[in-house]
């Protein structure tokens, strides 16, 4: 643990492959220079930061979002899902209202994943503030993909040296088929964005396993064969144990993380208790 005297900010790192607390700070109120300094080095050093205990509503919430940059505008929903007023927090939970659901991926299981990798340019940082969670589930697993690739046998290293993949924009990590799309039978035909498997972080200029998504991707100059392959490999390695931690949520949390340096799950939790979380997301880091 860190502590800074003059701001009384502590950071407490989980003792995982990544993950820290940052304790000593209310996000409802405008946070001093040196204060957010130190928070910006800690989510360089630990990619994903909670902050514990907060009351915020939808305006504090992403008046302390642009502290990091600027905020992009929610994905698109699926069919049926009742869009939300404001354009750049999107609400992500189970409950129905009046037939509808009031936000986005339900109860199920979602994939890991790195927030809409599908675009040319994906946000870079994303922040997740629970209202209401269940008594056990839907917790949130990271995975620190700047080790995932330091820790590459050298041969996958090769392997995937200078090549690209697709990254499907069709259905969302829950495997919601997203409105206006159609089905994808093929990989190598999927729609969506075509990125490095080995991207330059764009602070650190770490090199980065950037798998993004499992479904529907491929590696482009390979055979449909030989780029599930390679894909399964990569995947296997990137999940490890050794390069993951789990956010279990409590009401009052709010998650920050890097969304080009790791990836993301959720667990499945009972569809009839109550989940509500407000999700932010950081199109480019301010200067």
């Amino acid at each position: 643990m860190t502590m800074d005297k003059t701001t009384g900010l502590r950071v407490v790192p989980t003792g995982a492959a990544l993950g820290a607390d940052i304790e000593g700070v209310d996000l409802s109120q405008e946070l001093d220079r040196n204060t957010f300094d130190q928070i910006l080095a800690a989510w360089t050093e630990h990619l994903v930061l909670r902050f514990r205990g907060q009351r915020l509503d939808e305006d504090q919430l992403m008046a302390f979002s642009r502290r990091f940059g600027h905020l992009d505008r929610v994905p698109i929903h699926t069919p049926g899902t009742r869009p939300h007023r404001n354009p750049f927090v999107l609400i992500v939970s189970n409950i129905i209202e009046n037939g509808q659901p009031i936000g986005a991926l339900g109860a199920y299981e979602s994939q890991w994943h790195a927030d809409m990798s599908y675009n040319p340019d994906p946000p870079v940082a994303s922040l997740l503030y629970a209202v209401e969670v269940p008594p056990t589930g839907g917790d949130t697993g990271f995975l620190n993909m700047r080790r995932a690739y330091e820790t590459l046998p050298s041969d996958l290293k090769e392997a995937i040296s200078g090549r690209v993949c697709t990254h499907d924009s069709s259905r969302n990590s829950a495997g919601e088929l997203r409105a206006g799309y159609e089905e994808v039978t093929d990989p190598r035909r999927a729609p969506g964005a075509v990125h490095p498997l080995v991207r330059a972080h764009p602070v650190t200029g770490d090199p980065i396993l950037y798998l993004g998504r499992r479904r529907n991707a491929y590696i482009h100059g390979l055979s449909l064969k030989d780029s599930e392959a390679l894909l399964d490999r990569l995947w296997a390695h990137a999940t490890a144990p050794d390069n993951a931690w789990y956010q279990k949520w409590r009401v009052g949390d709010v998650v920050l993380w890097d969304n080009f340096a790791t990836v993301h799950r959720r667990d499945s939790f009972d569809p009839n208790s109550r989940r509500l979380m407000l999700r932010t997301q950081i199109a480019t880091r301010a200067a």
